[in-house]
């Protein structure tokens, strides 16, 4: 049992770290918190059996590692929004070229096209 908590603490932390330094750093407060239980509860099992081994010391340190790393993203990183205006215009331009594309194709006779160089295979 303690080895299984002691490896899940291990992945949790890891997996911490790692979502911590993505652009969604908010998510890794979940994980982060799994790492935190699963740590514990291995302290409490090697406590118990008398042993502390460095390895629930390290899954401490990375978790605070990344509750600091997601802590610092979510201060001092604001998101900003940019000129819309553009966005828009761009939007309605794709939309026209769009229809014209559509009007085009509508305007196109199938019957005009030629599909007697393809040979069927049976």
């Amino acid at each position: 049992m303690k080895k299984i908590v002691t490896i899940l603490a291990i992945i949790t932390s890891i997996l911490a770290i790692i979502i911590a330094v993505l652009p969604v750093s908010n998510l890794a407060i979940f994980p982060a918190i799994a790492a935190l239980v699963f740590g514990l509860g291995a302290f409490y099992l090697s406590k118990k059996s008398g042993q502390v081994k460095k390895i629930i010391q390290f899954t401490f340190l990375l978790t605070i590692i990344a509750l600091a790393v997601t802590t610092y993203k979510a201060i001092f990183n604001t998101t900003e929004l940019g000129n819309t205006d553009t966005l828009i215009k761009k939007e309605a331009e794709l939309k026209e070229e769009a229809i014209e594309e559509l009007e085009e194709l509508e305007e196109l006779d199938l019957e005009e096209l030629e599909i007697e160089d393809i040979v069927i295979e049976e």
